[in-house]
Parts: C-alpha cells; structure tokens; sequence
C-alpha cells in the first residue's frame, strides 16, 4: 500500500464528520427526497444558483462569462476597417466558437451557457472572416483594373 492511499484513508473520516460544500446530513433516502423537493421550492434564485452543479461557484459558469469578452472585442472590431484586420486571428476565433460549440452540448453537465458565446464567437469570426475576404477581392480588382489600365 503507498502512503499516499494510507494517508487518504486516514483522513476520509475527518472528511466525513465534517459538513464540505453546505450540505445537510440526511439519515435515510426517503427523508432526503423529500427534504429535497420541499428544500428546492423555498430556496432562493441566488441559492439555487450557488449550489448548482453548473452554477456560481464553478467554472462551468465563469469560463462562458469570461468568455463573452472575445466575443465583444469581435463586435466592436466591426468598427475597424478590414484591410487592419488578422484572417489567422479571426479564423483562429471561428475555428474555436465552431468546435467548442458542439463540445458544449457532448460534455455533462451540458452547458448551454458556454455553448452560446462559442456559438457567437464562431458568428463573429465568420463575419470578420468574410469581410476580409471581400476586401481582399476588392484589392485583387483594383490591381486588376490598373494593370488593364497601364496596358491601355
């Protein structure tokens, strides 16, 4: 035996006697199905929400707050004019949205909050994606358009 597994067993009992994460004791399981269900009608929103799987105090709900910040330098990077624009960054950002959109709804708990801004990421990288694709065709007219003119 390691004493790595030694010293896991050691502790499980101080573990168990204490009360981690919030939650009550129960003594049998007919009592917490129904401590549960009348439990979770009198709690609060924000109590809900703090003990949820996918809640407050889990990555599962600030990776996708966190996340809505690309998403906003994408929208005001509308502003900007295409030509200052990066196609491997913004292709970069499709990419990202795309695949982990559909890992969001793969994983459990699903968490549709993250696949909503990986869905707007891959929106505005594919809005971004295509404006610089049609300035770079605009260019490639202009260039063609001199040339003929040069000729002429």
């Amino acid at each position: 035996m390691s004493p790595t597994n030694s010293l896991f067993r050691a502790a499980r009992p101080a573990f168990r006697a204490r009360q981690f994460f919030f939650r009550p004791k129960q003594s049998s399981a007919r009592s917490q199905s129904t401590a549960t269900g009348s439990q979770a009608a009198t709690e609060s929103w924000g109590k809900r929400m703090w003990n949820s799987p996918v809640g407050l105090k889990t990555v599962h709900f600030w990776a996708p707050v966190m996340k809505w910040a690309l998403v906003l330098a994408g929208v005001a990077d509308f502003a900007r004019p295409a030509e200052k624009l990066s196609l491997t960054q913004n292709a970069a950002l499709t990419a990202t949205g795309m695949i982990w959109t559909r890992w969001c709804l793969i994983i459990k708990p699903k968490n549709y909050l993250l696949a909503a801004v990986n869905f707007f990421l891959g929106v505005v990288g594919v809005v971004q994606c295509t404006r610089i694709a049609l300035w770079h065709q605009s260019q490639k007219a202009l260039t063609e358009e001199a040339k003929d003119a040069v000729k002429s």
